[in-house]
């Protein structure tokens, strides 16, 4: 009987479900595959959010070249030969974490002061964006360089800043709002032809195509996947620190507030940080509010939602900058969140930005004044 039953034909049922089966494995199949195809292209294809990549540029290199500034009166303290972080000691920290730093190839003073401009230069070219390719990477040096000499004497803000500099280096920050931009568009009006995609590639397109298309195609690859790192790491600093605040009874019970803006060291107006402790309910909704938003972002980065987030952080960035004295913190956080809004953002930014210069080029579209009317001679009336 068994051997009777297992040369039975399948039901019609059976085959059914069966046939059911195979299409839907296949449908799902097909949209993976789909899916794969359309990330591929998204990587390679063409480089995404310019707009943000050259705000990142703009951005961090502003806030160097403004730190650095800020900290030109105390340079010889903090990073030169005389610092009490001598450089002996600094070699042998190194020996311990590996870092290394340009300001020790020499003791020297004057050696000191070229360093230092060097940065202030390369801080203003990175920002102006002229030959970005290079300039990056010798930012990212300087960068390096700085913080690890004075290693135990920073807030924070420049480590993210350090992060940020060696991704930049890998992503096409120069091809919108820079130096390189505008002197592509002027060759490339000079010449009567639109401007490349490629834009910097374009000498090697013409030379070698399959060199030109490969060098595209590495670009490419490289700025996608740069930009994806920074988003993450963004992604991962706001995440680890909801979760590690989630962990503290201070910010369970909504007093942790209360502690920061008692705190001497982040103190920088005491009135002002004794005058918000007295709202105990908005310090205790403050306090909630940052936690929701730090664990919220990464969730809500791909729809409507994330604008309204973006917001509270950049208030909460400046109130941090304000109440606790860290302004190169909230500033490389601020600058961060950037990476988050899309290319039709800033365009529309632009645009609206040059109406309001040319509105105010045309006088604010005043009409003229009683004075400037008199300056006109009557006008005759038609004849006849």
């Amino acid at each position: 009987m068994p051997a009777e039953q297992a040369s039975l034909p399948a039901s019609p049922s059976s085959r059914t479900t069966s046939r059911t089966d195979l299409r839907t494995t296949g449908a799902g199949a097909r949209r993976w595959s789909g899916r794969l195809a359309a990330l591929r292209t998204t990587l390679t294809e063409r480089p995404v959010s310019l707009y943000a990549a050259s705000v990142l540029r703009i951005g961090y290199g502003l806030l160097y070249l403004a730190f650095l500034l800020r900290e030109f009166p105390h340079r010889h303290e903090i990073w030169g030969p005389g610092s009490p972080w001598t450089p002996a000691l600094a070699a042998q920290l190194f020996e311990q974490t590996g870092w290394s730093s340009i300001l020790l190839l020499s003791d020297s003073r004057v050696y000191f002061e070229f360093c230092y401009g060097l940065a202030l230069l390369t801080s203003a070219l990175f920002v102006l964006g002229w030959r970005t390719r290079a300039m990056s990477v010798v930012f990212a040096v300087v960068v390096a360089s700085f913080h690890a000499r004075a290693i135990l004497m920073t807030d924070g803000g420049d480590n993210l800043m350090l992060l940020m500099a060696v991704y930049l280096c890998f992503t096409a920050c120069g091809r919108r709002w820079s130096l390189d931009a505008r002197r592509r568009r002027l060759r490339a009006s000079a010449s009567g032809t639109g401007p490349s995609p490629a834009g910097e590639e374009a000498d090697a397109s013409r030379l070698l195509p399959q060199l030109g298309a490969a060098r595209r195609l590495l670009v490419t690859v490289a700025h996608n996947c740069g930009l994806f790192v920074i988003a993450a790491q963004v992604c991962l600093l706001y995440g680890s620190a909801g979760l590690y605040k989630v962990q503290g009874g201070f910010w369970a019970d909504g007093t942790a507030l209360h502690y920061v803006v008692n705190l001497d060291l982040f103190r920088p107006w005491p009135a002002l940080s004794q005058m918000v402790d007295e709202r105990w309910l908005f310090v205790a909704a403050a306090g909630y509010l940052t936690v929701f938003l730090q664990l919220a972002l990464p969730f809500v980065l791909f729809g409507r939602a994330k604008y309204p987030v973006l917001v509270m952080l950049l208030g909460m960035h400046l109130g941090i900058a304000v109440l606790m004295g860290l302004p190169l913190f909230s500033g490389a956080m601020i600058v961060a969140d950037a990476v988050f809004l899309p290319d039709r953002f800033y365009r529309a930014l632009a645009e609206r930005g040059r109406r309001a210069v040319r509105w105010v080029a045309s006088g604010g579209g005043k009409s003229p004044s009683r004075g400037d009317a008199a300056l006109v001679p009557p006008q005759p009336g038609p004849a006849g």
